[in-house]
């Protein structure tokens, strides 16, 4: 399941859209906070063609499977 769309709410709190119409809203901190700092979490997007949450140009992802777990 992809993710498709997100929104960051505070800090590493991200709002998290999956392709079956879910929201989750989760922490990401423990996942990434010792790759992305709060300064790159503007930095994020989603890779269209995996459904990954990417930062920093692709040098840090989470898949979709690992999203919707954390959520």
């Amino acid at each position: 399941m992809k993710l498709v769309n997100f929104k960051q709410k505070e800090g590493y709190r991200f709002a998290l859209t999956f392709e079956n119409g879910e929201t989750k809203e989760t922490d990401l901190q423990t996942l990434i906070g010792n790759y992305v700092s709060l300064e790159f979490l503007n930095t994020a997007r989603i890779d269209n063609e995996w459904g990954c949450l990417e930062f920093k140009d692709g040098a840090v992802d989470i898949e979709p499977k690992t999203l919707y777990k954390a959520g």
